[in-house]
């Protein structure tokens, strides 16, 4: 005679309940080998070297401005300066795929991988992976928003931004909080430069020349790039501890106001030449990097 099936009971589990924890594993690895694919990886890696462009174009209008010019020294300014070209649309989509990808490419990373890691160090990794996919992520919908023809100022919504978090609850211990966190990424950034910790996520050229040029092109980049949080940061805590938001402006206003400083127009063009290194350092990791 046939059993009759359990239908409830202590220990009894529901029939549905195995499928749905076997959808649901289904379901992710489809996710993981679909964001680990080799077409997104080269797409992804283009997402390096969009942010190189553009870290390009701000040192290059670092520079002008230190030589007495003008122009805007921050992303905005720089895909700005992209969606002005004959083929701006196509440059300006064709950028948000790359970065778009990447972002995809860092969740998956956050969500997927460095299992194998002790958790301290786990969490650490999936942690910056996840922020990596924000700034990507962020990236993306700036060039989204030029493309569409909605882009705007940078430094007027980074100060409109200032204002309506100041007069938030708390809103300026978060600014002050922003702007340290911000000084401090710069800081990391510089140390990571000079200790060369970008290296171990290269596959460095085997050629002493090679290896030579991309290092040089990683300390510098990295040096500037720190030293240009630092500012960003600084100008929004000074900005907050005086109660005046507008003067907030991102790194634009704080590489302007870099440039009034003693000797200001010297430090600034360094700077500006330490971005342009980092730009084609990027575009350099979107070969070499280890994905």
């Amino acid at each position: 005679m046939k059993a009759p099936e359990v239908t409830s009971g202590a220990g009894a589990e529901p029939a549905e309940g195995p499928n749905i924890k076997r959808e649901l594993e289904g379901a992710a690895d489809a996710a993981e080998q679909i964001t680990n694919s080799r077409a997104l990886e080269l797409v992804a890696r283009a997402g390096f070297a969009v942010s190189g462009a553009l870290h390009f174009l701000v040192g290059v209008v670092s520079i002008r401005l230190a030589l007495g010019g003008e122009g805007k020294a921050d992303v905005s300014g720089a895909v700005g300066q992209l969606a002005s070209q004959p083929a701006g649309p196509l440059l300006l989509w064709s950028a948000f795929a790359a970065c778009v990808a990447l972002a995809l490419w860092q969740t998956s990373d956050a969500i997927f991988d460095f299992e194998h890691l002790p958790a301290k160090k786990k969490l650490a990794k999936k942690l910056k992976a996840a922020l990596q996919a924000v700034v990507y992520a962020g990236l993306a919908v700036t060039l989204a928003s030029f493309a569409g023809g909605v882009g705007k100022d940078d430094s007027t919504s980074t100060s409109d931004l200032t204002v309506s978090v100041m007069k938030a609850p708390g809103g300026y211990a978060l600014l002050l909080a922003i702007g340290a966190a911000v000084a401090v990424t710069g800081i990391v950034y510089a140390i990571r430069g000079f200790r060369q910790s970008f290296a171990k996520h290269l596959r460095l050229p085997s050629a002493d020349a090679g290896r030579t040029a991309v290092t040089v092109l990683g300390v510098v980049g990295y040096a500037a790039k720190g030293v240009a949080l630092l500012l960003a940061g600084l100008l929004i805590i000074i900005a907050t501890v005086q109660v005046r938001p507008e003067e907030s402006t991102g790194l634009d206003g704080g590489l302007k106001g870099l440039r009034e400083q003693p000797f200001g127009m010297y430090m600034l063009a360094a700077v500006g030449v330490g971005l342009i290194c980092y730009g084609v350092f990027m575009v350099v990791r979107a070969k070499l990097a280890k994905m």
